[in-house]
């Protein structure tokens, strides 16, 4: 019999590439969805047919209980949350509660449909294994570089203090009920399916934009600021490593090493063949409130236990996402609707 999964935040970049990475597997894929009219889903139902929805809400505690009671899942992945790290300043109490929250009413709705008691004693159907997204945003005004799973947490936003309540939950309920629940704390992973308001993404789509003559310029704030980043396809496949390990451990997943805006702003205009310099303005009102200056993962856990490897390179990863808004563009497509999914 096929293994089950649910996916929370099933329409976003690392849930599409999950649930074909878990079709792939054999898995029987369900997604979590506030309702069956978002056109959202309806895309995510276009490209990934094989892919069923259950109606539920991580603001609503009622509905994960029944989410979890009608799918039966082996396997759970959280994904869903307000992930856009400055709209969390704006939206800060929206965000505890989906990034935040969210995850306690998750682990509940497990807890309570396993029959799970303190102690890890099990009654019901059990089993259920849990992953959460954590964030190296929770490192924030870093301690020491590389970051490690043992590395402090300072975050800089509402965002990253949200992912660390979850993480430090997920361990609670490992600690407390015998769950089998882990935390990735994923570095920055970027695709051609990056929302548009991510930077990776209004670079590569900046660029494409001046390549076609739709704009003459990119206003960008910090370019200083550095980061680890990789391609989110290899990410995902960490998710299931995780998952199907013996034992619950949280990791680290990153390439291990940094690159400055500066830098993937170089390579996105060298990919289609352009001067960077004469196009990007720097904007300070595009800075965020408290910046978190750098970001480099020590992925040699994840390396060694899992046998996890990154395969993209930076360059290859920018040159993928400059190429896909392109074409994207080039056909006549919006990429505040349009998804660039392959």
């Amino acid at each position: 019999m096929a293994r089950r999964a649910l996916i929370t935040g099933i329409t976003g970049q690392d849930g599409s590439y999950l649930a074909e990475h878990l079709l792939g597997q054999g898995y029987e894929v369900w997604g979590l969805a506030r309702g069956q009219a978002n056109p959202r889903v309806s895309r995510m139902r276009k490209l990934l047919s094989d892919v069923q929805v259950v109606r539920g809400d991580l603001l609503d505690q009622g509905s994960l209980i029944s989410a979890v009671e009608r799918v039966q899942p082996d396997e759970v992945y959280n994904l869903g949350a307000i992930s856009f790290v400055p709209m969390s300043w704006e939206q800060a109490e929206l965000t505890a509660e989906v990034t935040g929250m969210g995850v306690l009413r998750m682990l509940e709705a497990i807890r309570v449909c396993s029959g799970l008691s303190r102690g890890g004693v099990s009654g019901g159907s059990g089993g259920i294994r849990f992953y959460q997204a954590s964030s190296s945003e929770m490192f924030g005004q870093v301690s020491e570089t590389p970051q490690t799973e043992s590395t402090s947490f300072h975050p800089r936003s509402p965002y990253g203090v949200a992912k660390a309540y979850g993480h430090f939950l997920t361990q609670n309920y490992r600690e407390s009920y015998g769950m089998f629940a882990v935390s990735g704390i994923l570095f920055n992973h970027e695709s051609p399916r990056r929302g548009a308001e991510f930077v990776t993404r209004k670079v590569s789509l900046g660029v494409a934009r001046i390549k076609l003559g739709l704009a003459t310029e990119l206003r960008l704030g910090n370019l200083e600021a550095r980061r680890d980043w990789g391609f989110a396809g290899d990410y995902v496949r960490a998710m299931h490593l995780m998952l199907r390990s013996s034992t619950p451990e949280d990791y680290v997943i990153g390439t291990g090493h940094m690159k400055s805006v500066r830098e993937l702003v170089a390579a996105a205009f060298t990919a289609a063949g352009l001067d960077w310099e004469q196009y990007v303005v720097c904007d300070q009102s595009l800075h965020r409130p408290a910046e978190v200056d750098l970001l480099c993962a020590d992925p040699k856990k994840a390396r060694v236990q899992l046998g996890w490897e990154p395969t993209v390179s930076f360059d290859d990863l920018v040159s993928m996402m400059v190429d896909s808004d392109i074409r994207l563009l080039s056909d006549g497509g919006d990429p505040d609707q349009d998804s660039s999914w392959p």
